[in-house]
């Protein structure tokens, strides 16, 4: 679902979690090269978050999958990540909640 970029601090939850149930985290690093908006660098596939176990509590990571984000814009190669994304990252589909980075910005692309 196109929409507004997303940018480090973002929610995400991912179903199933790493133990059944739904686990939510947030993106924690945008990995070079960047392009920014209201001076926060977009996230794109690749990025990582910080997922939380809703089972154990226990953080691990996630590097946010390739498919499902953006087609239409790319940085190095990488596909823009947006609010409503639903992008295949193991251990099941992240869903990317927001808030998004800049409003200014809209990818009407499909994932």
């Amino acid at each position: 679902m196109p929409g507004a970029p997303v940018s480090v601090g973002a929610s995400v939850m991912v179903t199933p979690g790493a133990a059944g149930a739904p686990d939510t985290g947030t993106i924690i690093a945008v990995l070079p090269p960047v392009i920014s908006a209201s001076g926060l660098p977009l996230a794109t596939s690749g990025s990582i978050c910080v997922m939380v176990n809703s089972v154990t509590g226990v953080p691990y990571p996630l590097v946010i999958g390739t498919v499902g984000t953006s087609t239409g814009v790319r940085v190095g190669g990488r596909g823009l990540v947006r609010t409503g994304d639903r992008i295949p990252s193991p251990p099941g589909i992240l869903l990317v909640i927001g808030p998004p980075a800049t409003t200014a910005v809209t990818d009407g692309w499909p994932p």
